[in-house]
C-alpha cells in the first residue's frame, strides 16, 4: 500500500478536535510534536499541514504501519520522522535525539484500521485467521499462547477486567476444556467457542458475543493498559509549559486511566487548611475538555469506528512532574 492507498483506507477519528487541541504549536519556532500512535499517519498528516513550523515524531510499535506512513508522509521531508517504539518509551526517544521538551503530543489508542483490516493479524472475530493479535510482530507473546496456556483464573481475570465480560469464568472454563482435547489455533474457532459459552438470551443483544473476549485478549497480548499507565504521565512530563496533550480512547478502562492522570495534574497537592499554597503544589495541567468529548452523530455515521471514542485534552501550565504525583 502506497501513501495514496493509505489515505483512502484510513479515516482519522475526531481529526478536527485533535488538530485544534494542539493549537499553538505554530507559534513556536522549531516546535516538536509527537504522534505516539502513528498508524497510517492520518492525524500526523493533518498536524504537519496545520503547523508548518513544527517537526513531528511518529511512534508506532508496528513495522508495517511505520513503512506505510513513511510513504504517505515522505513529502514533508525532514519535518517528519517515523520511530519504531512503544509509546511508554517516549523519554528514551526524545533523549536519543537531544530533545528536552515537546510542544504537543497525541495518542489515538486501540487497534488501528490497518490492523483490523489485515485478516492474517488475527485481531477481528469476523475473520478466520491464526490467533496472533500482536501490534508488533517482533514481540513474543501471541493470543495463541494466552488462549492455550493461561489458567482458568488468569483467563477469567483478563476477560472480566479487560473485556468487561459478565460470563468471564464460564468462557474461560470453556476455553480450557476445549484446549485439553486439542489446541485452539484460529480466530474463527475461538469466536464460535465464546459464542457457545454465552447464554442464548444474552447473545441476542450487544453485538457479537466474541467482541469483548477479543478486545480483552488484544489488550493482554500487547500490554496496552500497563504501557498506557506509564506513557501518559511521561508524555505530560515531556511537555514544555504551554504544550498540550490530546488523547483518544476507545475503552472505558483506557479513558478512566487518562482521566486519573489528567485529574492528578490539574489538582493542587497542598494540604487542606494552608493559608497560602506553596508554588510547587499548584496544578501543572489545565483541562481543555469538560469530561470526555464524544464524536458527533454525523461522524459516527460516516466512520462507525469512531462510535466508542472518548477525547480528552490538557495544557501544561507550569513545571512539575505528574509521574511523581502519581507515584507519590
Amino acid at each position: 500500500m502506497d501513501g495514496q492507498d493509505a489515505r483512502a483506507a484510513h479515516i482519522p477519528v475526531m481529526l478536527t478536535e485533535c488538530v485544534q487541541a494542539l493549537d499553538g504549536a505554530d507559534s513556536v519556532e522549531g516546535a516538536v510534536l509527537v504522534d505516539c500512535t502513528l498508524g497510517l499517519g492520518g492525524h500526523s498528516e493533518a498536524l504537519l499541514t496545520r503547523y508548518p513550523k513544527a517537526r513531528l515524531l511518529g511512534l508506532d510499535r508496528d513495522p508495517q504501519a511505520l513503512e506505510r506512513s513513511r510513504a504517505r508522509l515522505a513529502g514533508f521531508g525532514e519535518r517528519f520522522e517515523a520511530v519504531h517504539a512503544v509509546y511508554d518509551e517516549l523519554p528514551d526517544v526524545l533523549a536519543e535525539r537531544g530533545i528536552k521538551r515537546i510542544h504537543g503530543v497525541l495518542f489515538d489508542l486501540g487497534v488501528s484500521s490497518m490492523q483490523l483490516d489485515m485478516r492474517e493479524r488475527g485481531f477481528a472475530y469476523a475473520y478466520d485467521a491464526p490467533l496472533d493479535m500482536r501490534m508488533d510482530q517482533t514481540a513474543a507473546l501471541t493470543a495463541h499462547e494466552v488462549v492455550n496456556t493461561y489458567s482458568v483464573a488468569a483467563l477469567t481475570r483478563i476477560l472480566r477486567d479487560y473485556g468487561e465480560e459478565r460470563f468471564a469464568k464460564r468462557v474461560a472454563q470453556a476455553i480450557v476444556a476445549r484446549r485439553e482435547r486439542e489446541p485452539i489455533e484460529r480466530t474463527g474457532e475461538l469466536a464460535e467457542l465464546v459464542r457457545e459459552s454465552i447464554p442464548a438470551a444474552t447473545r441476542r443483544t450487544g453485538g457479537h458475543p466474541a467482541k469483548r473476549a477479543f478486545q480483552a485478549l488484544r489488550i493482554e497480548v500487547n500490554g496496552e493498559l500497563e504501557v498506557l499507565g506509564r506513557a501518559i504521565p511521561r508524555a505530560v512530563d515531556a511537555l514544555a509549559v504551554g504544550g498540550r496533550i490530546a488523547v483518544l480512547s476507545y475503552h472505558s478502562l483506557e479513558d478512566r486511566l487518562v482521566k486519573r492522570v489528567f485529574a492528578a495534574g490539574a489538582a493542587s497537592t497542598a494540604p487542606r487548611g494552608l493559608p497560602v499554597a506553596p508554588p510547587e503544589t499548584e496544578p501543572v495541567l489545565r483541562l481543555l475538555t469538560r469530561g470526555a468529548q464524544e464524536p458527533t452523530m454525523e461522524e459516527v455515521e460516516a466512520n462507525p469506528r469512531a462510535a466508542s471514542a472518548k477525547f480528552r485534552a490538557a495544557e501544561r501550565v507550569r513545571p512539575g512532574s505528574v509521574e511523581a504525583r502519581m507515584s507519590g
